[in-house]
């Protein structure tokens, strides 16, 4: 009887084995995608774009960035959305001024995919060769792939840094991996 169970006690060691490894695999690759991920210095471009959603964190960065590299449209994706207050303000605030420097949009659907689809629309519009896109860091792979499936302009990304406890950069690892394989499997902007 002892050496039936130890055959099964060992695939499951193995089995056990191999998740292990492959949730280790997964946090590696999801620390390097959504908490450290890849980008570039930024340089001047047409237009810088804050992304809908937590814009107390992403709009400051935006403005900041606007200014020090002088560039001279400011995009804002308004949602009306509790986490969108402060971009969703600016965009009111200016709306009876005509400001060409300040432009204000709502995507449908209030999404990431909305917002490539729109901010395609934009750069169509606006002859813009290149843009600034500034949202927070967990968000940079996904919001990046996506645009960058529609439109063929030179897209920098720049993230915002998050105040989130370890849970919450759990729950945003898991919710982005998910969202990243979504891109993949189901490209935006396919037509293009």
């Amino acid at each position: 009887m002892p050496l039936k169970i130890a055959p099964a006690t060992r695939v499951i060691g193995v089995v056990m084995g191999a998740c292990f490894l492959a949730g280790l695999l997964w946090l590696i690759a999801a620390f390097q995608f959504f908490y450290d991920p890849p980008q570039t210095t930024p340089h001047r471009t047409d237009a810088i774009v804050v992304l809908g959603g937590m814009s107390k964190e992403r709009l400051p960065v935006a403005q900041n960035l606007q200014q020090e590299l002088d560039i001279p449209v400011l995009v804002v994706s308004t949602t009306g959305l509790a986490g969108n207050v402060e971009g969703d303000a600016l965009c009111q605030e200016e709306a009876g001024e005509g400001d060409p420097d300040l432009v204000c949009f709502r995507p449908s659907p209030l999404n990431t995919r909305g917002e490539a689809e729109a901010l395609r629309a934009l750069i169509a519009e606006h002859d813009w060769k290149s843009v600034t896109v500034v949202t927070s860091e967990y968000h940079v792979m996904r919001a990046g792939t996506l645009i960058g499936q529609c439109t063929s302009v030179e897209v920098q990304m720049v993230g915002s840094q998050p105040d989130l406890s370890a849970g919450a950069w759990m729950d945003r690892f898991v919710i982005e991996t998910g969202g990243l394989i979504d891109t993949w499997v189901r490209p935006e902007c396919s037509s293009q």
